[in-house]
């Protein structure tokens, strides 16, 4: 395989792991009949948009590079928030993404 094709590859990824992570809140709001953003959300974020980084570096991207940079500030903040003493606790699901979470629940 050529390497753009391994790079390309890595960006499907990307994509897939950053879309993959609407599903988990889906799934999650789903069985708690609320909207909720479950830990594992943040956890898919940060994969995804590093992944996604690494790709627009490798294009050359300064529009692309510059949203998943800012966008991983914001997932690494977010998630540490739900480590934060007091946090809400997300009912024990995190939409499929295995053992307890702590969510909180989404603005309307």
């Amino acid at each position: 395989m050529q390497p753009d094709r391994y790079w390309l590859a890595l960006g499907l990824l990307g994509q897939l792991l950053f879309s993959g992570r609407f599903l988990v809140q889906w799934i999650a709001s789903e069985r708690r009949k609320t909207s909720i953003v479950p830990r594992s959300f943040w956890y898919l974020s940060l994969g995804g948009g590093a992944t996604l980084l690494a790709y627009a570096l490798y294009k050359r991207d300064p529009v692309f590079i510059l949203g998943q940079s800012a966008g991983l500030l914001i997932y690494a903040r977010n998630l540490w928030f739900t480590y934060r003493p007091g946090a809400p606790a997300a009912g024990g699901t995190d939409g499929g993404g295995g053992g307890s979470a702590t969510g909180t629940p989404a603005s309307g």
